[in-house]
């Protein structure tokens, strides 16, 4: 699959330079797939490095931290692996 405009919300647009925007991405890509550099190529003008992405797996419920680790001159977005945030529910 690709990356999709319509998986993609701003959480929180900084309004000063050193602070990172975040955003809430939807998905139904393996984390693998997102997390392979060039997915988000597509709003490089849109990200810095810094820039914090939830990314949300539809399929499978569950919730990746991540962030944007590179920007290249070339337009080549790379995000970090990230962390998943798993939670357990034993009601």
């Amino acid at each position: 699959m690709a990356y999709s405009n319509t998986g993609l919300v701003t959480v929180c647009a900084s309004k000063s330079g050193n602070a990172p925007s975040m955003y809430l991405y939807t998905k139904t890509d393996t984390q693998a797939t997102v997390n392979t550099v060039s997915y988000f190529n597509r709003i490089e003008t849109l990200l810095k490095v810094g820039d914090i992405i939830f990314v949300y797996d539809a399929t499978t419920p569950s919730l990746v931290l991540t962030y944007v680790n590179a920007v290249s001159s070339a337009g080549v977005v790379d995000i970090a692996d990230g962390t998943t945030i798993s939670a357990t529910d034993t009601d």
